[in-house]
């Protein structure tokens, strides 16, 4: 299931962007006793902080909202999060349509990478690097510590950081613009403390990455390809400007590496099935490169033979050839059946194609509802296909469950209010995108959702209680966000 994305402009206030200055150690771990963060913020402020800029994100930025997609960016995240130590938020990995060369984390354990890194990085080594790098900024409390410094000893206000990245969130070149505004007269010193927080992200980011059985070889690789792109290039990649790269970081970076054993690893199945995904339904309208890309696929190893019949089979469905796209995908799903990647496909192609009822057919024995190993995205599948064939009573079945185990997901909710409406349910449609609203940040607008769903059920019922009691949990969570809406 291909979602819309989630127009806006991308958030652009990156972690690399903060100050602090950070002794070299050998353990990626912060000392109990030195920490200066706490004073200035708490865990659970960093994560209240963090939920409140992912809903701000969620309202205007970029968001591929592709649940393959996501369920397998959070899969190798958490795989490198297992082996990171000083792990003391959750994690939740996002992806952001751009072709910028880009990542960043923030509060709570949020990391955010540009799609355009499949297009740049050569295998799963290297992207995951790139996500050892960011999660190793959140891990060492950088933002928080960053601000603990500059309270003390800039100008960078507390009120006026806050503001800076709330007005990035809306307009990138704004944003950075005013923070640059904000530290002006002490810029030399944040460069130096930002190229200290890169250089730790970079050193404990390589532990985690060898850790987790990847190569460490692949950092230090992708850093040379960010710094020969800016060389041969009159603009340096979005990346370097938000972490900076100089010469001493990449040889830092190569010689620690050099220092660990060197893996010869392929890329997973999943990696090369993601990227073709990602270059043919999010990349830019290159299919020329795309094309380039998939032929030089069919000469390589069988993982890279597969990934580009796949390839082929999601050019053929974004330019609406649905024959060409079934009978190319159609080999690859006689083998593996149960195969998400291509059921997500070949169901998008019969709903395309208005057969919701083949679509249904093909997910439904391999979906059990009530059963809570079943595959989310196959779940998710089966209940758009079955909004899509009308059968919304059954559809709902499906969502009430699927909103509860993943109740972050705008995918279900918004389907679930779709579900609702389609069987004249009004307060629980009006209750679902209620939902969908405040995940968005729009508290406002969901509180007289759900207060329109109680004026319509009767008065004292269960249901009524229930819609009122969440009118005063998102007042409370509004209430709590205030602090942080000042720009």
């Amino acid at each position: 299931m291909k979602h819309t994305l989630i127009t806006g402009m991308t958030l652009a206030v990156m972690i690399g962007s903060c100050s602090i200055a950070v002794a070299d150690v050998l353990q990626d771990q912060l000392p109990d006793m030195g920490t200066t963060a706490g004073s200035t913020l708490s865990i659970d402020q960093e994560i209240q902080m963090g939920d409140f800029y992912l809903r701000q994100m969620r309202a205007g930025a970029p968001l591929i909202n592709d649940p393959l997609l996501n369920a397998y960016i959070n899969q190798l995240g958490g795989r490198l999060v297992a082996h990171a130590h000083s792990v003391h938020t959750p994690f939740h990995f996002f992806l952001i349509h751009s072709d910028e060369l880009n990542a960043f984390a923030f509060f709570g354990g949020n990391v955010v990478i540009h799609s355009a890194l499949f297009r740049y990085t050569d295998n799963e080594s290297q992207l995951a690097s790139v996500l050892a790098h960011e999660i190793s900024h959140v891990t060492q409390r950088h933002l928080a510590r960053a601000m603990e410094d500059q309270k003390r000893n800039a100008p960078l206000t507390w009120a006026g950081a806050l503001g800076s990245i709330l007005l990035a969130m809306a307009n990138p070149q704004m944003g950075m613009a005013a923070l640059s505004g904000t530290i002006a007269g002490t810029q030399q010193g944040i460069i130096s403390f930002t190229q200290a927080n890169e250089q730790e992200a970079d050193r404990i980011g390589l532990q985690v990455l060898q850790r987790s059985g990847f190569d460490p070889q692949a950092m230090p690789d992708f850093l040379q390809k960010m710094a020969d792109q800016s060389r041969y290039s009159t603009t340096p990649p979005e990346m370097l400007l938000t972490h900076p790269l100089p010469l001493s970081r990449l040889s830092d970076v190569r010689n620690r590496a050099n220092q660990m054993q060197h893996l010869v690893l392929d890329s997973s199945q999943d990696f090369y099935l993601a990227k073709a995904r990602i270059l043919g339904m999010y990349g830019a309208d290159k299919t020329a490169q795309n094309n380039d890309l998939f032929a030089t696929w069919q000469k390589g190893n069988a993982r890279q033979k597969i990934a580009a019949q796949y390839g082929q089979a999601v050019l053929h469905f974004e330019a609406k050839e649905y024959d060409k796209a079934r009978a190319t995908l159609q080999p690859l799903l006689s083998k593996q059946p149960g195969n998400p990647w291509y059921l997500d496909l070949i169901t998008d192609i019969d709903l395309a194609q208005q057969k919701p009822d083949q679509a249904i057919a093909r997910l439904a024995p391999l979906t059990k509802v009530r059963d809570n190993n079943a595959d989310p995205v196959l779940l998710l599948n089966l209940a758009n296909a079955e909004v899509q064939g009308r059968r919304f009573a059954d559809a709902i079945v499906i969502l009430n469950r699927y909103t509860f185990n993943h109740a972050s997901d705008t995918n279900g909710w918004d389907l679930l209010a779709q579900a609702n409406a389609g069987v004249g349910q009004r307060d629980q449609e009006l209750a679902a995108r209620a939902e969908s609203l405040a995940l968005n940040g729009q508290f406002d607008q969901a509180i007289r959702a759900l207060s329109n769903a109680s004026s319509l059920v009767k008065l004292g019922s269960l249901q009524q209680a229930r819609y009122d009691a969440r009118i005063d949990q998102l007042r409370q969570l509004q209430k709590q966000f205030k602090q942080y809406e000042k720009s």
